[in-house]
């Protein structure tokens, strides 16, 4: 694999604090960059600084404020530099609906409405937010990537699994759009998945998973410091199974193996041409 340096890479990942948010950060501030966590979590991103070996800030932010996701910005660009990469990781999951959601089961008509509101402005809102701000600094240096952890189409799509999915497919879609914004900018936006159910504070510790049989978060590493250094240049609107990302092996073959379009665009050009949608090769939904 190409080592990747991010020396003078300065990345913002939110939910920092845990899991693969974590993951990433390990990975990034050890292949040199300068890492921002952000997270309201300030016990895990003690726990995240205490890992890293390198450049790592701590800003406190609730994205789903507008005035939060605007400060965390402006933060890292006045007071570590700049800015280049932003990695939006932070998510709730079903736990925060109903914590025995595997075997009981929540029908969306069950959702508590303010439950369900909270984590859609987490997932969707925090992540727009965050964009939205980081956007005109990306655009003005010609320059920048930003990243969104989506998940896989059967997660947005299965009964029992409402809000969480539908906040996903929200973000897929956005990342599509985003990506359509930014042609020509030298900015683009791309999707990271794990590629299954990842063994993270989302799936909790009774739920009936092996943990050892889940995707371990570390695999998110490798494909994140290649999406933010410059070996991904041009690389726009798609989207990456983490676990599909052989560290050993080629940048090409890695985007043939791991990659695909964001958000199954084949899907929406069959629909609009009144064909079958296809689901050959690089347009099968994952």
């Amino acid at each position: 694999m190409p080592s990747r340096n991010l020396e003078g890479k300065i990345v913002i990942v939110t939910g920092a604090g845990s899991g693969l948010g974590r993951a990433m950060t390990l990975a990034l501030v050890e292949s040199g960059a300068n890492v921002a966590g952000v997270d309201v979590n300030v016990d895990g991103m003690n726990e995240t600084e205490d890992m890293v070996k390198g450049n790592f800030t701590q800003i406190k932010t609730d994205i789903t404020s507008v005035t939060d996701a605007n400060n965390a910005i402006a933060a890292a660009i006045k007071d570590i530099g700049g800015l280049h990469v932003l990695i939006n990781c932070a998510g709730l999951g079903m736990p925060t609906l109903r914590v025995d959601y595997w075997n009981n089961r929540l029908y969306f008509w069950q959702a508590d409405p303010d439950k369900w509101q909270r984590l859609m402005d987490v997932n969707v809102r925090g992540a727009f937010l965050m964009a939205r701000a980081a956007a005109p600094h990306l655009i003005e240096q010609k320059w920048g990537r930003i990243i969104n952890v989506t998940t896989s189409m059967n997660t947005m799509i299965r009964g029992g699994n409402m809000p969480y999915g539908q906040s996903k497919a929200s973000l897929e879609a956005a990342s599509c759009a985003w990506a359509d914004d930014f042609k020509g900018s030298g900015v683009t936006c791309n999707v990271l998945v794990p590629g299954g159910a990842a063994d993270t504070p989302m799936v909790p510790n009774e739920s009936p998973y092996a943990r050892e049989n889940l995707v371990q978060p570390v695999v998110m590493g490798p494909p994140a410091c290649w999406l933010a250094s410059n070996d991904s240049d041009g690389i726009n609107s798609m989207r990456f199974l983490a676990r599909n990302w052989n560290p050993e092996d080629t940048d090409e073959n890695n985007i043939q193996s791991a990659g695909a379009p964001a958000a199954w665009p084949s899907l929406a050009d069959a629909a609009a041409e009144g064909q079958p949608a296809t689901t050959h090769g690089k347009d099968i939904p994952r």
